[in-house]
């Protein structure tokens, strides 16, 4: 492998002479097929032959044409389809020492010695056991005549990289496992649809969804869609939630609510182990409260429909780390599985993972559920502490809208309300604020609308106007949190971004005492462009706006007219459109569609509503933080440097960052960081199309351990 300056290039790593397999195990999962592709082409790309093991470990027993040897056509047009198309199944004969030694024949047949499992912990735990029994299985072979010696030494080792692909996110070691967003879609999008006619008819709603086993899905989607309650196996409600349910369902409806939403885990138990299911919290709600309840039990249409597109690309990335993974994989070197740490791919030793699952389940059974939910990880255990500070706060919006913040804004709202903070919204941004439009606000029940609650407009007055803004203001002991878009269309020279905005107050500090005070920025753009994180606010929504659209155009470019077929290519820019007019006569006609601002409309994510509501709740605990900190006499003075942040994603954590320190890395004149992580998808996009380009390949190659504990809060920088 290529060596630049303590740099690895994907470049000179060989395959030549591998044979790599690639099976689905399991339950499916949206996304698997983004995963097998990824494998085969990374596979092919590197000179490896790679094999398709149909119908799971039951065709690998079977052998025969469920092994077959694959292509680069033959995982075209996958990527969109849910699902797996090479089939998955249960298998009884590979939980036997028989099955399993007909399994390594047809592999030793075939010479395959590499295999990547896409499955749950069974799954993978199959495949070690498998890898463990290997030299013992090919001395079975050899004494049974049915390979030599030769055969047996040369494929004397077996080497497993795992995926997992469950739609539960039910595996410990990875934050989020293949499927899981796309699960999280459908809930969403039959929760929004309940939603309507719930509140049409003043009904109460109990939705069970699946986790027999994990209550991931449960609580981010209850917390996406901002339900009234939720029942998840790993937190059992203490004794007399039915009445502390039944209290929380009617002061909603006094409130002025016209619904109930109730979100119920399929394996949902209380502190007895006593199943709670749909029907029961049904029955309860009917009985002591009347209401008019209905049961919607969603079932196996959360494994269906097309896999998002953050599924997609994780299950690509995980596909190519785990072919490098199997390509730098020696003798000794132990089974591992691919995982994803905040934004970044990691390789875990496979039954470290596995066993810390088991562990979760064990918990679980023994009564023991606070150390289950210290098992389960960050993705469950985020755990708010309220403190009362009683503080006046203020919330604005800056620059265009992006799907999410409306999320960021109520979470903000609501986390400051029970800190005992007094909360103001600012509409319209900082021209708002210039003109006074301050109003303070009791309750913010929008989650999913389009339009945002707070209008987002560019601020073109001066600091001095500001700063008599903010003194009138402070009299109140007025701090402000800046939910602010930094991707607004640029149209006009005199546009201010936020991140200019809050270094022109942190600059005038100096002159103005009105704003010594914490500031927080939150990235809310579709562009994806802020310096200092690697995900925003809205920028999930937008990409999945943009592969739904080219889901469609996908089903109509071939279009069969009286027996004669006509292909279209859709294009998005006008030179390329132009060329492919030119050059394409008599191969296909082009279609030129402009996507505009449908990519900031629309319904948000349930990633952007999960991902707002935990970085506004986060910047709220920081501000309640600060404010005490500097509070002395009467009167906050925060001057430091780091009472001015930017809380984004980096990397592996959400960390807080002095926006003092993004100046030298932000390029104001294009509106980008210096450094965009996501360019380093490029390569890995166009290897994948079977482009011939160099790919830099340092962050791979580590194989790590399962970390339990979280990195804790520091001054400057604090991990979620």
């Amino acid at each position: 492998m290529a060596q630049t300056d303590n740099k690895k290039f994907f470049e000179n790593l060989t395959g030549a002479g591998k044979a790599i397999a690639v099976l689905t195990s399991g339950g499916d999962a949206q996304g698997m097929n983004a995963a097998v592709r990824a494998v085969v082409r990374m596979g092919i790309y590197v000179g490896a032959k790679v094999y398709f093991v149909h119908e799971g470990y039951q065709g690998m027993v079977d052998g025969g044409d469920n092994i077959k040897e694959a292509t680069w056509e033959s995982v075209s047009s996958m990527l969109q389809m849910g699902g797996t198309v090479i089939g998955s199944a249960r298998c009884k004969d590979f939980r036997t020492h028989e099955g399993r030694l007909k399994a390594a024949h047809n592999l030793v047949q075939r010479g395959i010695t590499n295999l990547c499992v896409i499955g749950g912990d069974g799954s993978l735990t199959g495949a070690n056991l498998f890898r463990e029994e290997w030299s013992g299985l090919l001395a079975e072979l050899v004494q049974q005549g049915l390979i030599d010696e030769e055969a047996a030494q040369k494929y004397s080792a077996l080497h497993i990289v795992g995926m997992v692909g469950s739609i539960d996110n039910d595996f410990c070691g990875t934050d989020m496992t293949i499927g899981t967003d796309s699960a999280l879609h459908r809930i969403i999008e039959v929760v929004d649809a309940i939603m309507t006619t719930a509140q049409s008819h003043q009904r109460t709603f109990v939705l069970e969804v699946m986790g027999r086993h994990c209550g991931y899905l449960a609580l981010v989607s209850a917390l996406a869609c901002g339900a009234d309650w939720v029942l998840i196996p790993e937190m059992p409600p203490e004794d007399g939630w039915e009445e502390k349910m039944c209290q929380k369902l009617s002061a909603t409806r006094s409130r002025g609510s016209r619904l109930n939403i109730i979100i119920v885990a399929e394996g949902a138990i209380d502190r007895h182990g006593k199943a709670i299911t749909s029907s029961i919290v049904k029955d309860l709600v009917v009985q002591r409260l009347g209401f008019d309840t209905r049961v919607t039990i969603l079932g196996h249409v959360q494994r269906g429909g097309t896999p998002s597109a953050f599924d997609r690309i994780l299950a690509s990335r995980m596909g190519v780390e785990a072919v490098l993974a199997l390509l730098e994989t020696t003798a000794n070197t132990a089974a591992c599985v691919v995982s994803l740490c905040g934004n970044q791919s990691v390789r875990l030793p496979l039954m470290e993972c596995v066993q810390m699952t088991q562990e979760v389940q064990k918990a679980m059974d023994e009564k023991r559920f606070e150390e289950a939910v210290r098992l389960r990880g960050r993705c469950v255990s985020y755990v708010l502490f309220v403190t009362f500070s009683n503080f006046n706060v203020a919330v604005l919006n800056v620059g265009a809208p992006a799907a999410g913040m409306n999320a960021a804004v109520r979470s903000a709202v609501r986390v400051g309300i029970s800190e005992g903070h007094k909360m103001f919204a600012v509409s319209d941004g900082f021209e708002g604020f210039r003109k006074g439009q301050v109003n303070i606000y009791f309750y913010i029940p929008i989650l999913i609308t389009v339009q945002q609650v707070l209008n987002s407009v560019a601020y073109m007055g001066d600091i001095q106007e500001l700063q008599m803004c903010f003194t009138y203001e402070r009299n109140c002991k007025n701090t402000i949190n800046i939910n602010k878009c930094n991707a607004a269309p640029i149209k006009a020279l005199f546009f201010c971004s936020a991140l200019e905005c809050l270094l022109q107050l942190c600059e005038a500090r100096s002159s103005y005492e009105e704003f010594c005070i914490p500031l927080c920025m939150l990235p809310a753009t579709i562009s994806n462009n802020v310096p200092g994180t690697n995900l925003s606010i809205g920028a999930d929504t937008a990409l999945n706006a943009i592969v739904e659209f080219n889901s469609v155009m996908d089903k109509n470019t071939n279009i069969n007219f009286l027996g004669m077929t006509q292909r279209y290519l859709v294009i998005k820019t006008d030179f390329i459109y132009q060329l492919y007019s030119e050059e394409g006569k008599g191969v296909f006609d082009c279609r030129k569609n402009v996507l505009g601002h449908m990519q900031q409309g629309g319904a948000p994510s349930p990633f952007d509503r999960n991902f707002g509501t935990k970085i506004a709740a986060k910047a709220m605990q920081w501000i309640t933080k600060k404010l005490n900190e500097s509070y002395r006499k009467g009167r906050v003075f925060a001057n430091t440097e780091d009472s001015a942040c930017l809380l984004g994603m980096r990397q592996r954590a959400m960390v807080f960052q002095p926006v003092v320190q993004l100046k030298d890395k932000t390029d104001f004149v294009h509106r980008i960081p210096k450094e965009q992580w996501w360019l380093k998808l490029r390569p890995l996009m166009k290897i994948l199309a079977k482009y011939k380009i160099s790919y830099d390949v340092s962050d791979s190659g580590q194989l790590e351990h399962v970390v339990l504990n979280r990195p804790k809060e520091s001054e400057a920088m604090a991990a979620i």
